[in-house]
């Protein structure tokens, strides 16, 4: 069994298992933080960035270079159409993938990379929230990065990474970086995906049977088990033991595992998800009396419907509930409806609000009264006539890069009054307001990240029990944030295997066993005979057949013999003319067919080394003393004859390049044998 590590960021997962000769993926997750060394792309030409300065390296003339690099607020970015972080392409060949298991949506957008032109034809399984949703993630990125266009593609800035100053000098495997894919490639990718269920049993190839089973941190969100009939793998990615709208986290699904592969632990450890909320809540309400605005850039799905009912609820009780919130995406219409029809995919206490009947989420009712306005984007009819502030606008993209949310930048950054809040970990919220300094508006931060933090991952695998644990080798050192912080690292009672981009693992678990079956004819021969009480054994003389990884024991049948066709050329005469064809006969030579014997006997048990010895003695041939290794096995040298007889536990090699020698040594070695 081995293990690819095909991306360097835990959150961002995508590795590959090889197991009993089929390659599965799991996850292909996009690692999105790269976008934060490029310049914005504003709806309307910016009159600011356009007036930024062109930077070049101290000691560097490259003409190619120029215009590549701009400087803003003592920082240097891309000016280029942004680039994406893909997972490692020349560690694998993704045509030789069978399966990918996607395990939630944010963990899939990687997907057209993978699957298009790359001569993949295998199958990708995720639940149907999954497709759905990831669908529109991919469809909000396309969109809003093609919307914005960039003529010049900046290029020659990697060859030059090391003369860059940092961020940009630091940033990881830039040559990998691609631009993004477009709507015909997500199309013809998420066509690629089969939909499953919960608990749903999938073989794959009779060699395998994966299924999903909740992990409990969004829609649909799932970890999978991979097993065989005596081996077991636990992937845990994107996992949740909070009370949300998803259902639960299955963990008795995951319990005593060889291998248990976990990623997308917590991106922000010392901070509480609750608290996070409180802490937005309460900065949106200072703000809003104020009379500023509220920026909230975030996806168009996941933590945002928390964030509606939580800021909706928190309005209402400080008195201000006339004050409109605003859901800017080019999907938000369909997300907002995909997330009151995925009834059977949401937590009891959602499940029994759609059997009142009543919408699962308060947002519907937000809408239906006309305090939650959704648009896809702001020139949609509408908008204009329902746009009034003070507000708070919930937009895409948290990387303030691209989407409309870099609008709302240039609009209210030069106002103190207003303020931009971060929710989402993926970025950071530091360099996200980086190109638009210097800025005016307050900047707060208050990451929301549900997955499992240090303790709960912890406390998991203590409970799962699992022989090993693959982990990013990120995870076994603090944060670099909070060096001193002992507590958060990943810590395990079992082996840890850690994971790193490139690297490929060969787990240490040895298959001993495999699952065969007896065909019927064969079963009805079986005579049992009674060796003592409660113990009875038969012989069986059978075939084996090895089909779609299934194995068979069968009755031996004879084997059907070809004729064999011998054609032979009569001459028409003692001169053979031109164009006078010869004459052919054709003879057929059916051999006997060729019956296959029962053995006299059956050998068993271990080889008697001094037994071995003696006979070989008394038939003439003499050994260099035995050499015994510290496994206990030994080998065995006839010198004279060049010959090594090599015997372990379990089987003896005999390499003789004389070979009626290499038969004596072979009766005399089945003559030292148990038999029955």
């Amino acid at each position: 069994m081995k293990l690819y590590c095909l991306s360097a960021h835990s959150n961002k997962p995508c590795n590959i298992l090889q197991f009993k000769e089929v390659t599965i993926m799991l996850d292909c997750g996009l690692w999105a933080a790269s976008v934060m060394n490029f310049l914005p792309l504003p709806l309307v030409p910016s009159q600011r960035l356009n007036s930024l300065s062109s930077w070049m390296p101290r000691d560097c003339s490259d003409p190619q270079l120029e215009g590549e690099l701009k400087e803003c607020a003592g920082r240097i970015f891309i000016d280029s159409p942004p680039e994406f972080g893909v997972p490692a392409s020349n560690v694998v060949d993704y045509s030789q993938v069978d399966v990918i298991l996607i395990s939630n949506y944010s963990c899939m957008l990687a997907l057209p990379f993978i699957t298009e032109g790359t001569g993949f034809h295998g199958v990708v399984y995720a639940t149907e929230p999954t497709l759905q949703i990831g669908r529109l993630f991919l469809e909000e990125l396309v969109q809003t990065v093609e919307r914005s266009p960039k003529a010049v593609l900046a290029k020659h800035w990697k060859t030059l990474q090391h003369l860059l100053p940092g961020p940009l000098k630091d940033a990881p495997f830039p040559k990998a970086w691609k631009q993004l894919f477009d709507a015909k490639r997500v199309a013809a990718s998420l066509s690629k995906i089969q939909m499953v269920g919960y608990n749903e049993k999938l073989d794959v190839f009779g060699a395998l049977t994966v299924t999903p089973v909740s992990s409990g941190y969004c829609l649909g969100s799932s970890n999978w088990i991979i097993a065989s009939p005596y081996e077991k793998v636990a992937y845990v990615s994107g996992s949740s033991t909070l009370t949300t709208h998803p259902k639960p986290i299955d963990q008795n699904a995951l319990k005593n595992a060889d291998l248990l592969i976990l990623s997308g632990l917590t991106q922000t450890p010392a901070s509480n998800p609750d608290s996070m909320l409180g802490d937005l809540c309460v900065t949106a309400v200072m703000t809003l009396r104020a009379g500023g605005n509220v920026l909230i850039p975030c996806y168009p799905s996941g933590v945002v419907y928390d964030l509606f009912e939580c800021l909706s609820i928190h309005l209402d009780t400080v008195g201000l509930s006339s004050i409109k919130m605003f859901f800017i995406s080019p999907v938000a219409d369909s997300s907002l409806a995909y997330s009151n029809i995925l009834a059977e995919w949401l937590s009891s206490g959602k499940q029994s609000k759609v059997y009142a009947p009543e919408e699962p989420f308060p947002h519907a009712h937000l809408v239906q009264t006309g305090r939650l306005k959704h648009f896809k984007n702001l020139w949609a009819k509408g908008f204009s006539t329902e746009y009034r502030q003070p507000c708070v606008v919930f937009c895409g993209h948290p990387s303030l890069r691209f989407g409309d949310s870099v609008h709302f930048m240039e609009m209210w950054g030069s106002n103190a009054l207003n303020t931009v809040i971060f929710t989402e970990p993926d970025f950071s919220h530091v360099d996200a307001v980086a190109p638009f300094q210097p800025l005016a508006m307050k900047v707060t931060h208050c990451p929301i990240d549900t997955s499992l933090n240090f303790s709960q991952a912890n406390k998991l695998v203590k409970d799962l029990r699992p022989s090993y644990v693959a982990i990013a080798s990120a995870h076994r050192e603090p944060p670099v944030t909070a060096p001193h912080r002992s507590d958060l690292i990943f810590e395990a009672d079992c082996p840890i295997l850690s994971l790193n981009r490139g690297e490929v693992i060969t787990v240490p678990l040895k298959r001993h066993k495999e699952q065969l079956k007896i065909s019927q004819p064969l079963a009805k021969t079986i005579r049992p005979t009674a060796i003592r009480p409660g113990l009875n054994l038969a012989t069986l003389t059978s075939s084996l057949s090895a089909r779609d990884n299934q194995f068979t024991v069968n009755v031996v049948e004879d084997i059907p013999q070809k004729p064999i066709v011998i054609e032979k050329v009569i001459p028409s005469g003692s001169k053979r003319r031109r164009g006078v064809p010869s004459a052919v006969q054709t003879v057929e030579l059916t051999p006997p067919s060729i019956k296959h014997r029962k053995p006299s006997s059956y050998t068993w048990g271990s080889l008697d080394v001094d037994d071995l010895l003696a006979r070989m003695s008394s038939e003439g041939i003499l050994v260099a003393k035995p050499e015994p290794d510290a496994n206990g096995n030994c080998v065995i040298h006839l010198p004279k004859e060049d010959t090594i007889i090599q015997v372990e536990v379990n089987c003896t090699h005999i390499f003789c390049p004389d070979e009626a020698l290499r038969q004596k040594l072979r009766s005399i070695l089945i003559r030292s044998l148990n038999k029955f």
